[in-house]
């Protein structure tokens, strides 16, 4: 959609459909799946059988800002036609009644009408419109013969105020919509899943077409999937939320540059038990829902997209697409969704935690949890598992093979330590003997 307008070039899908015809993900399914949110950010479900329809009619500002362009035009048209053809009525009949219709002399000499130069009630429409829209030609005006032609166009210009309020704030508010922004926020096609610091980890990309910031963005992540509970009630829509990777636990994110936003898949994620197999087979839709307030307007707006199985890339990671040119960033978009394959076991998170020596039991009952920080290369640290407040073991990664020799050494010089302690314990029992 955002190479049809322009947005984005066109070598971005061309490079994306050859990835994918060059690299095809075989645990992808052919079936295609009914999904909540589509991929342009818009509700894919359907409403039927709604019976009580006069519940719309009670919010008319917002069905008519929610209506589709050629019905808010056809609206707009047609209340203005009404009211012009409404008030003539109304004009040509008063003309009719005061007997200002009937043929006279050209002299006119002892008539007075109530309005003049009205003859037919094509005459009556042209004054309907000169009163609304306060043109005033200057042929056609009240006198003083008829005061109710004087409350006439009192209320006319009342309800042309009224009418002219309400059909420009749909308009203004139909083009000012908060969604409007959110057609320069984009999202990558796929997601993906790759190590990360030792651990599998869900991403995906997000990047900003404009140069005016979103403030206060905040970004946030829902699965959605088809749950049973013990008692064999079948859940169709169950929300989970996802944690982004973030040691402050918090969700917000400064959009500068197009950033890669990851959760680490680990005991409390959701995506703990999906392997590279049962992903095609899994029954899941990851909602993303990017908020913050227009920098420009000040209107909040809230942009969305989601993933199903077929789109998340299994052991595959995205490319980098930020270099440095004369002392500020460049950001190549046409490789915005491009990625290249990794090194993955095609095994779960939790099948790679039994097979590298994690303990399996979670912490202990009425301990605090806390986010623990990992050392991950230079200078950086990545959130870990969840910790206790006693156990460190918890949020020790499995490859942490040098911790257990420290702790082995430690035990051997605690022996020893045992050992000097007895012998001095036992030269003062033979002194006091003495």
């Amino acid at each position: 959609m955002l190479a049809r307008k322009g947005l984005l070039p066109d070598g971005f899908l061309l490079t994306r459909l050859a990835e994918d015809a060059t690299h095809p993900n075989r645990f992808r399914s052919k079936s295609q799946r009914a999904r909540f949110i589509t991929k342009t950010g818009s509700c894919n479900v359907a409403h039927k059988n709604i019976r009580e329809q006069g519940r719309f009619l009670q919010d008319v500002f917002t069905t008519m800002v929610d209506l589709k362009w050629q019905h808010s035009l056809l609206i707009f048209t047609s209340a203005f036609l009404c009211s012009w053809m409404l008030f003539a009525m109304v004009w040509w009949l008063l003309a009719f009644a005061h007997g200002d219709l009937e043929p006279r002399d050209t002299d006119g000499i002892g008539h007075v009408p109530c309005v003049t130069a009205i003859h037919s009630f094509t005459s009556a429409f042209l004054f309907s419109i000169e009163v609304q829209v306060t043109i005033g030609f200057g042929g056609r005006m009240v006198t003083e013969e008829c005061p109710l032609a004087i409350m006439v166009l009192i209320i006319q210009n009342i309800l042309g105020l009224i009418v002219n309020a309400v059909m420009l704030g749909c308009v203004f508010m139909k083009t000012a919509q908060a969604n409007r922004r959110a057609e320069t926020l984009i999202f990558s096609r796929n997601a993906v899943i790759a190590p990360r610091n030792g651990r599998p980890t869900f991403m995906f990309r997000v990047g900003d077409l404009r140069k005016s910031m979103i403030i206060s963005a905040t970004i946030q992540l829902q699965v959605i999937r088809r749950t049973v509970t013990a008692e064999g009630e079948v859940i169709p829509v169950c929300q989970l939320d996802i944690q982004v990777e973030n040691p402050l636990r918090s969700n917000g994110i400064f959009l500068v540059s197009p950033l890669i936003v990851s959760h680490t898949i680990e005991r409390s994620s959701p995506l703990y038990e999906i392997s590279a197999q049962s992903l095609a087979t899994e029954d899941l839709e990851i909602v993303v829902i990017l908020e913050g307030v227009v920098e420009t307007t000040g209107i909040t707006m809230q942009a969305r997209t989601s993933y199903t199985p077929e789109e998340i890339l299994w052991g595959r990671r995205f490319v980098s697409i930020m270099t440095e040119e004369d002392g500020r960033y460049s950001v190549d978009y046409s490789k915005f969704g491009n990625t290249v394959p990794v090194r993955m076991p095609a095994l779960s998170a939790k099948e790679l935690d039994h097979t590298r020596g994690v303990q399996e039991k979670g912490p202990a009952e009425g301990q605090p949890q806390g986010w623990g920080l990992v050392r991950a290369g230079r200078g950086g640290y990545r959130r870990g598992g969840r910790t206790t407040c006693d156990s460190a073991a918890a949020s020790r990664p499995w490859y942490a093979q040098a911790d257990k020799e420290e702790d082995k050494k430690g035990l051997k010089k605690a022996v020893k330590l045992e050992e000097i302690g007895r012998e001095i314990q036992e030269e003062s029992i033979e002194e006091m003997s003495d």
